[in-house]
């Protein structure tokens, strides 16, 4: 058995981190399984009574149950060890990524320390209103946290803008949003899908302009499609003489509402084509 915690308060630190992500002591025994399985190592591995047993000030945790705790409620290691009164040795220097089962807030201390080179500078000629590959509006690269981007897949994928005033996939993909793109995924899928967000988007380069749309190819024409709200025509141009598709959108980043307190835009819905 270990001995009790050196401190009174260090249990309930731990309830309180356990109940702002909403997780159950039986969440807790499932994610630190899974942390127990990916390090081949049992002794990450905390059962439910042994997480009620803790934050009831009756044991005090293993530097490695420990370690999971802090992976699991997105802590600093450190901060954990100093709370359970144990001397801060070598902890790595990791911060695994696990997918929690309920929403929460994330802590901006957590933030990491080590940075990346990345773009910072928009180009005095980039115009917002136009859609655009991202790695092609910066001028100026600088060092940034690598917190910000260690879910951006930089190897397999670009990054697009859409102007601010794209409408084209409105209200689905909002203007000055910006999107993921999978440059493998570049062949128009056939597959069914059942709604407007199931159905596939792609990022197009045509002669003058990027486009971001749903598509259909029709002999040698690819015709492009915007969403109904937006009430733009569809665009038909030839392919692939006059069109490349870039990939698919994976993944997007938006504003769901009006960022500044003046009035918002009229509706492109009420706007005439």
């Amino acid at each position: 058995m270990l001995a009790p915690t050196s401190s009174p308060n260090a249990g309930g630190r731990l309830r309180a981190e356990r109940k702002a992500l909403r997780l159950s002591s039986r969440d807790v025994e499932r994610l630190s399984y899974e942390i127990a399985v990916a390090r081949h190592d049992m002794r990450y591995y905390l059962s439910h009574s042994w997480v009620t047993d803790i934050e009831n000030g009756k044991y005090r945790p293993s530097v490695l149950k420990l370690r999971s705790l802090s992976l699991i409620y997105q802590c600093n290691y450190d901060e954990f060890l100093v709370l359970f009164g144990i001397p801060i040795g070598e902890a790595a220097g990791d911060h695994e990524e696990l997918l929690l089962p309920r929403t929460h807030l994330l802590d901006p201390k957590e933030a990491k320390e080590r940075t990346i080179i990345a773009p910072t500078e928009l180009r005095t000629d980039v115009k917002l209103e136009k859609t655009n590959l991202v790695a092609r509006m910066f001028a100026d690269w600088e060092e940034i946290p690598t917190r910000l981007l260690e879910h951006m897949d930089l190897r397999n994928s670009l990054y697009g803008y859409i102007g601010k005033e794209d409408y084209t996939m409105f209200p689905i993909i909002r203007p000055a949003s910006f999107v993921q793109i999978d440059r493998r995924q570049t062949k128009i899928t056939n597959a069914t899908w059942h709604n407007d967000h199931d159905r596939p988007i792609y990022f197009f380069e045509l002669r003058d302009r990027y486009v971001c749309s749903w598509c259909e190819l029709d002999g040698g024409k690819l015709i492009l499609i915007p969403s109904p709200q937006s009430r733009l025509p569809a665009r038909h141009v030839r392919y692939p003489g006059d069109a490349d598709i870039l990939g698919r959108v994976t993944g997007v980043t938006m504003c769901i509402v009006e960022t500044t307190s003046t009035q918002p835009r009229e509706s492109p819905a009420r706007r005439t084509p």
